[in-house]
This record gives structure tokens, C-alpha cells and sequence, in this order.
């Protein structure tokens, strides 16, 4: 089963905010022996989300999706939710509980009653309102929760809630995948060649060791490394170090210039 991401915002798109996000799953995800298969990034528009989301509910996918699940006018994740699986949206009654357990503790520190027929008190309790079924995703920062549905989980685009909400996912639901494919990766610094002198030999590797895939990264240098490419190998562990010895052996056969990493 593949795993996916969602960064659901107008403001990674339009640069206003740096996304954080995706850098840090990808290091929640390798922490257990997992690793991300895709990302999308898309902005507060209903169509284009819902039309995303109809897409990943389709795969089959475990997929996170960040930011948008508030009650301000662009926040539509959790509505595009709905309308992706068809379902209504409706009031989830322990968010609701939870979220007027923050409403009532905020009011405290400020000595203000809580005013429970207030607009205020509803408009904040919308964002307790997730698809039809969907179960709650704790959240320790300040009890508002996100959302699960078919393999999907929804939480706030901030990072200090969203990462140990995702990670709550993680070892709540999915612990029996951590660490189950052995995994290894090797790599070396080939200087001054083309790319394309390497290919059939690349190409050659992953024909012969199945269970490896072969990674280039070609670098134009700088002022302190001369043009390089990083070569190398990952995959299970035996087929890495039998086919990264015949990567060297393939390297010393072009006469190539290289160091390991």
C-alpha cells in the first residue's frame, strides 16, 4: 500500500509560507521503516480539492492530507472530503465535545463566560463538522481534532499539531508495517562524466538485481566540488551490496573518476 501526502494551502502556493510539511513526514515515515510514495500540492479551491480527493479516495492509498480543515471562509477540505466520498457533513459528537472543552478552558484564562448560544460558539464548533463515519485524529496542541476517513487523515496545516497528529496515525494504526522491508542504500561521487555514459550500465544493474533501484543525481558543481554525479543503490540489503560492487567494478571499466559516500 502506497503512501501519499496533501498540502492543502493558497499560501505555499503563492509563497507567503514555506511548506514545512513535506520534509517532515518524509522523516516521520523513514523513523519507521516507511517511506513516502507521493505529494501533491493544491490550492483553497473546492473543485480542484474535491477532484483531488476523488483521485486518492480511488487509490486505495494511506494518504495525509495538511491544512484546511478550519472554520474561516478558505477552509474547504473538509466539505471537498464529503463531496469526494458523496457524504454529508455533520457535527462529530466527541469534537464537539472537545472542542467546547477548548472554547469553555480559552474563555477561563480571560475571565469570560461562555456564551453557548452565541455566533462565535457555533461558527467555532464547525470545525467539528467532518464526513459522515469519519472518526476523530487527537490533537494534544489544543484538543481540536482532525479527521479519518477510508485511509485518509486530515489534520491543521499548523505544524506543531499536524506532525504529532500524523505521527499518532502512524503508530495508532499502521505499526504493524514499520520495518518490514529491509533496507540498505550505498552511494558514491562519479566526477566529470555524462549521465548518459552511465545509463546502460544503470540499466543493467536493475535488470540483474530486481529487488534494488538505481539513483543519479547529477550536480553541476560549485566553487568547492568539481561537476559530479551521486551514484547509487538502494533496495534490500543483499542485492545493494552485490550490485553496488559491480557498480565500482562498471565505474573502473569506464575509467571514471569516483569516492564513495
Amino acid at each position: 500500500m502506497a503512501i501519499g501526502l496533501i498540502i492543502v494551502g493558497d499560501e505555499i502556493l503563492s509563497g507567503k509560507r514555506v511548506d514545512q510539511h513535506l520534509p517532515k513526514v518524509i522523516g516521520l515515515l523513514k523513523e519507521r521503516g516507511l517511506s513516502l510514495d507521493w505529494a501533491e500540492y493544491v490550492g483553497d479551491d473546492r473543485a480542484r480539492i474535491t477532484a483531488t480527493l476523488q483521485r486518492s479516495f480511488a487509490s486505495g492509498d494511506i494518504v495525509f492530507s495538511t491544512g484546511g480543515i478550519g472554520a474561516t471562509p478558505d477552509d474547504h477540505t473538509r466539505q471537498c472530503a464529503a463531496a469526494a466520498l458523496g457524504l454529508s457533513v455533520v457535527l462529530h459528537p466527541e469534537a464537539k465535545e472537545l472542542i467546547h472543552q477548548r472554547i469553555v478552558e480559552m474563555n477561563l484564562t480571560v475571565d469570560m463566560p461562555t456564551d453557548l448560544n452565541g455566533p462565535d460558539y457555533f461558527r467555532r464548533l464547525q470545525m467539528g463538522e467532518f464526513p459522515e463515519g469519519a472518526a476523530i485524529i487527537p490533537n494534544p496542541f489544543n484538543k481540536i481534532p482532525g479527521f479519518a476517513i477510508n485511509n485518509h487523515y486530515f489534520v491543521p496545516g499548523f505544524p506543531v499539531m499536524a506532525w504529532p497528529m500524523i505521527a499518532w496515525v502512524l503508530d495508532t494504526h499502521y505499526s504493524h508495517l514499520f520495518h518490514q522491508q529491509p533496507h540498505d542504500e550505498k552511494a558514491l561521487l562519479v566526477y566529470e562524466i555524462a549521465e548518459s555514459t552511465l545509463t546502460p550500465m544503470m540499466e543493467t544493474l536493475e535488470a540483474e538485481y530486481p529487488l534494488i533501484k538505481v539513483f543519479s543525481l547529477p550536480s553541476v558543481g560549485s566553487k568547492t566540488i568539481r561537476r559530479h554525479i551521486e551514484l547509487g543503490v538502494k533496495g534490500e540489503p543483499a542485492q545493494v551490496a552485490a550490485a553496488f560492487a559491480d557498480m565500482c567494478s562498471g565505474l573502473d571499466a569506464l575509467h571514471a573518476e569516483y569516492q564513495t559516500i
